[in-house]
């Protein structure tokens, strides 16, 4: 493992102790709050191309540049995840190339397994006796289920209305989840859990929200190693995110500057938030460092990254990447996500997020048509279908004869069985 010996502010760079994992800044608190992050040694990690290659093929034959050893991991096999070349999106969009991170081929079915099995695995190191955390979907099914791996306790608040599936896969994991009515409420409950009994914390629990724990987030580095060496050590023009408070973002940045300064890349690509707000997009504009916090109507389909107000670490990447954020309307969800599956990728509406994002930079010029763009798809359809089942429709029910099915298919689906 790489040697972590603080954690720093994103902001900022004042050093706290490894311990201050349930904290952000003191310093910028009042000014722009911001999460903290892992800070090893030396800056470029131990990685070799041949320990990787004989490695695990999980996200832990990565576990040089992460802060606990692979023979202490708790691990469910996440990782190295396919990246599946999309022609047809690619063409549709005007671009050379595009691809698509398929993240639904983790355990849980989501990104989110990068960040459970590192902080999980960080906090059975570090002793901790209750895992928590503040999620309505892939978050807490994610940690419910690495919890279970440890053999320790967790506790999920969530809130009435969130996503019938997800909350059942907590549940099936054996995670105690508890609902309350006021969203807001969840953060006040995991907070007293945090601050009374040390519980350890997977997700934000205080407004305004920084960020995930510290730990957690490296594990999202991963997809950043795994895009470059899918493209043979090239990074593309643009990876493509949907964004809620940035964990994944940040990571992905924190990889791709790694290895370049490993030498295994020669730049970092641009980032690109999908979001349902527009709080980054803003911040952006502004030339500022406080993310506002934005009005939450309509209501968005993208429950995944349905927060109001991302965060100062989501911006740092976007802005040292050269990066862009752009907002997401529901109509653009149905349609790329209907799309993205006539390529075989049946991903949550928030997945679809990304390739309305690329739609509108290739319109206003900043995506070339010679760019090779990865999107980071965050999660499985059938996480929350009811949005697609929605869309769709009802199933046209036919008489069992196939003259019957062929006036059906021919005046439903516009196919003819001639």
């Amino acid at each position: 493992m790489a040697r972590a010996d603080a954690l720093g502010c994103v902001r900022c760079a004042e050093r706290y102790p490894l311990t201050a994992w349930a904290e952000d800044c003191a310093r910028c608190r009042g000014e722009a709050p911001a999460n903290l992050t892992v800070r090893y040694v030396t800056e470029t990690p131990p990685l070799s191309r041949e320990a990787i290659a004989s490695g695990p093929r999980t996200l832990w034959r990565w576990a040089e540049a992460l802060p606990v050893e692979a023979v202490e991991a708790v691990s469910l096999g996440e990782g190295s995840t396919p990246l599946v070349q999309t022609p047809r999106l690619a063409h549709e969009l005007g671009v050379r190339r595009l691809y698509v991170k398929d993240e639904s081929r983790n355990p849980t079915w989501s990104f989110k397994d990068r960040l459970a099995t590192v902080a999980v695995s960080s906090a059975r190191r570090l002793g901790a006796r209750v895992i928590a955390s503040s999620s309505s979907g892939n978050a807490g099914a994610a940690v419910a289920a690495y919890a279970a791996r440890a053999g320790l306790p967790c506790v999920v608040f969530t809130f009435t209305g969130a996503a019938g599936p997800m909350v059942t896969q907590m549940r099936a994991y054996g995670a105690m989840v508890l609902a309350v009515r006021n969203k807001a409420d969840r953060w006040k409950l995991l907070e007293a859990g945090v601050r009374r009994h040390g519980w350890f914390p997977t997700s934000p629990f205080f407004a305004p929200a920084v960020g995930s724990n510290p730990f957690g987030v490296e594990g999202y580095k991963t997809l950043a190693y795994e895009v470059a060496e899918a493209l043979d050590w090239k990074a593309p023009e643009w990876c493509v995110l949907p964004v809620c408070y940035g964990d994944a973002l940040y990571g992905m940045w924190k990889g791709f500057e790694e290895l370049r300064r490993l030498g295994w890349i020669d730049r970092t690509p641009h980032l690109l938030a999908a979001e349902a707000y527009g709080s980054l997009g803003v911040a952006l504009a502004s030339g500022g460092d406080a993310v506002p916090d934005m009005p939450s109507t309509p209501a968005t389909l993208a429950g995944s990254i349905g927060a109001t107000r991302s965060t100062f670490q989501a911006l740092t990447a976007l802005r040292a990447s050269g990066g862009a954020a752009r907002t997401v309307g529901n109509d653009a969800l149905v349609t790329w996500q209907r799309a993205l599956a006539r390529e075989g990728v049946y991903a949550e509406p928030s997945s679809a997020a990304p390739l309305e994002a690329v739609r509108q930079l290739r319109a206003e010029g900043r995506i070339a048509a010679g760019d090779t763009v990865v999107v980071v798809a965050t999660a499985g359809g059938l996480k929350d279908p009811d949005v697609t089942a929605r869309a769709l429709g009802e199933v046209p029910v036919v008489a069992a004869s196939l003259e019957a099915a062929g006036e059906t298919l021919a005046r439903v689906y516009g196919f003819s069985i001639d």
